[in-house]
């Protein structure tokens, strides 16, 4: 079941670069810092950084909230999707997949259970 939007992803070729203008922007530092990916909270929803990707004019990647992130890839793939990127873990509990909709569009989840529905304004 597809909760809502929770998160978008920005390529960052300079994370350094792209996390002190997003601290300006935002006007406050990111809760999560590594140099694998930095997490800015934002009324409640995430918007996150990704070092060494590149940015294209296809734009930001947003994922959608689910329960169980492993059986709504099985049910996207049995829909007609396509795989696009893995279903992996990418820190504590959170894990992420995303697939390409049979119109060629990317459709991204997450299954974040510290996703807390009330800190969204």
């Amino acid at each position: 079941m597809i909760k809502g939007l929770r998160t978008v992803i920005y390529p960052a070729p300079n994370l350094t670069e792209a996390k002190d203008w997003y601290s300006k922007v935002l006007e406050h530092q990111p809760y999560f810092d590594q140099p694998f990916y930095v997490g800015f909270s934002v009324g409640g929803f995430e918007l996150g950084l990704v070092p060494d990707a590149r940015p294209s004019a296809d734009g930001p990647k947003a994922f959608w909230g689910v329960d169980d992130a492993e059986a709504t890839l099985k049910r996207l793939l049995e829909l007609g999707a396509a795989p696009l990127e893995q279903l992996q873990d990418v820190g504590g509990t959170t894990k992420v997949a995303s697939v390409t909709d049979p119109f060629g569009n990317s459709f991204g989840i997450i299954e974040n259970p510290n996703f807390k529905i009330q800190d969204v304004r």
